[in-house]
């Protein structure tokens, strides 16, 4: 969806018009949700952590700045509320709930690829969170280096850096299986 498609919409949701926000719901709930499932490991966390994302841009779209994306917005709302809710948990640095990541099986995969795909999701819950979003926020959801700066709040140079040391990092963890 494109800055000015978006913009309409809010303006028709400020105007009185709630239910369109629907439109920007239905657009982005299938990333966010990926994005709370690639950092907790768990179904329901992101259910509640996406549902959570959109509520709270919702009650405070009347202080959204039109000059930003609402999609960047959204996903650093999304990221702030899965930061906190991993280090209300207790799983700052180890694998989520249930010890490791579980993925559905694409079934075009066979099962060396299924197992390839676990394994990185086991060893990708093995980085730090911060590591880990940056991956996740670059590879699983396909975000520019200069948008993962906007949402993270850090330098662009910085976002390369640290999604090239987890990626060495990642690297390494296969090379030693």
């Amino acid at each position: 969806m494109d800055k000015k498609t978006e913009a309409d919409i809010i303006a028709e949701v400020l105007a009185g018009n709630s239910q369109a926000y629907a439109r920007l719901v239905e657009e982005y709930k299938t990333a966010i949700y990926n994005l709370a499932y690639r950092m907790t490991g768990n179904f329901q966390d992101a259910q509640d952590l996406a549902q959570e994302a959109f509520i709270r841009a919702y009650k405070n779209l009347a202080v959204f700045d039109p000059s930003r994306s609402f999609f960047t917005w959204l996903y650093t709302i999304s990221i702030n509320l899965i930061r906190n809710d991993l280090k209300k948990k207790g799983r700052d640095s180890s694998a989520p709930a249930g010890g490791s990541f579980h993925t559905d099986p694409v079934p075009s995969m066979d099962t060396r690829d299924t197992a390839k795909e676990e394994l990185l999701e086991i060893y990708l819950a093995k980085l730090s969170p911060q590591i880990r979003e940056l991956i996740v926020l670059r590879y699983y959801q396909g975000l520019s280096f200069e948008d993962i700066a906007e949402i993270t709040g850090l330098s662009t140079s910085a976002v390369k850096m640290r999604i090239y040391r987890g990626l060495e990092k990642l690297q390494k963890y296969f090379e030693n299986m």
